[in-house]
């Protein structure tokens, strides 16, 4: 989900000055507000406040794998919504392994996602920096050698334990 502004209200961020303010803190710094709606606050130790950081404004996220799901080219993420974004984005990925178990007879033995989270170097904002998603999906293959002789091995051991003799 993108940061809707309109007019002088960020709905991602209620809490967030309006661009008058904003608009007078760049005037006294002399940096521009790349980023509406944060805060002008510099953090001890960084070189700049997450209003005016040019890192997470141009930040992009891109999906690397053969898949067709979200962000196969370059897209930008606000700090602030990257967590549900990038979450949603692995759940694609999760609904791909069940339909692709779904088509082939399979089946998902397990679906594991895993967030990875990053501080910004210049403002110091953190935020989700990607996601992976590991699936294990098991398919029955009766014609493979192997799984054949397993079950003829299993059927030799199970000849014979139950006897039933009549007097």
């Amino acid at each position: 989900m993108s940061s809707m502004i309109s007019g002088n209200y960020n709905y991602m961020n209620p809490y967030a000055g309006s661009y008058s303010a904003q608009a007078s803190n760049a005037e006294k710094t002399g940096k521009p507000v790349v980023n509406p709606g944060e805060s002008t606050k510099v953090s001890p130790g960084r070189k700049s406040s997450p209003a005016e950081c040019e890192t997470c404004k141009n930040r992009k996220y891109q999906d690397g794998s053969d898949e067709m799901v979200s962000f196969k080219s370059a897209a930008h993420i606000s700090p602030q919504a990257s967590a549900s974004r990038v979450r949603a984005h692995e759940q694609e990925h999760v609904s791909n392994a069940y339909s692709k178990a779904a088509k082939k007879g399979g089946k998902v033995i397990a679906a594991n996602v895993s967030l990875k989270t990053a501080i910004c170097p210049e403002c110091g904002t953190s935020y989700v920096a990607g996601g992976t998603t590991a699936t294990k999906i098991k398919y029955p293959n009766e014609n493979h050698p192997y799984t054949r002789n397993r079950k003829a091995q299993d059927a030799a051991s199970l000849i014979g334990r139950n006897l039933d003799v009549a007097v």
